[in-house]
């Protein structure tokens, strides 16, 4: 069956480390799932950093597509995912794949890109359930603050949005962490 727990919040907010800290409490054997690219020297430092805040008791895969078949070859007697993080996956899966005009893409080709990341995500889920494991998935709560001023920063908080609504109708629990507090909001 799986069981799915979704844990939003904004940008330093502590998502993250409740995220682990639920994780590592289980005692189950765990997969750290991580979606990021680092591509200068700060991200590098911080994934290293988040590596040794783990620990050695983590299989560490990183990857943000092809997640099915990645979990199917990797994953073998662990019962708990980590995802760490989903907006981070869906900004992966819009811009690495192709350039694009952002102000003049057209809506059947935002519908495209928008689908390839619901396949992701049904992809895992589809795994999760099939293995019956434990899956938890950070990701950033959008759309508090102000409209971005740029069609890139608008198409990404829309399909961001609509992702982490359709994580946040599927998962068994959910929460909002705000200043290191986890609020419990089902």
């Amino acid at each position: 069956m799986g069981k799915i727990i979704y844990v939003t919040g904004g940008a330093r907010s502590g998502k993250s480390s409740f995220a682990e800290n639920h994780v590592a409490e289980s005692k189950l054997k765990r997969v750290y799932l991580a979606t990021s690219i680092p591509f200068d020297d700060e991200m590098k430092l911080r994934v290293e950093k988040h590596k040794e805040q783990r620990g050695e008791k983590w299989l560490t895969i990183e990857a943000y597509k092809n997640l099915y078949e990645i979990l199917q070859d990797k994953v073998n007697d662990e019962k708990i995912i980590l995802l760490d993080c989903l907006t981070v996956m869906v900004t992966n899966l819009m811009i690495m794949e192709k350039e694009w005009d952002w102000d003049t893409i057209k809506k059947e080709e935002l519908h495209s890109i928008e689908k390839r990341i619901q396949d992701e995500i049904k992809g895992i889920f589809d795994f999760v359930e099939e293995r019956d494991l434990e899956l938890v998935i950070v990701s950033n709560e959008l759309g508090m603050g102000l409209v971005p001023p740029y069609a890139l920063g608008r198409h990404f908080r829309d399909i961001a949005g609509r992702t982490n609504q359709i994580v946040a109708e599927r998962a068994d629990e959910a929460y909002l962490v705000v200043s290191g507090l986890p609020m419990r909001l089902k």
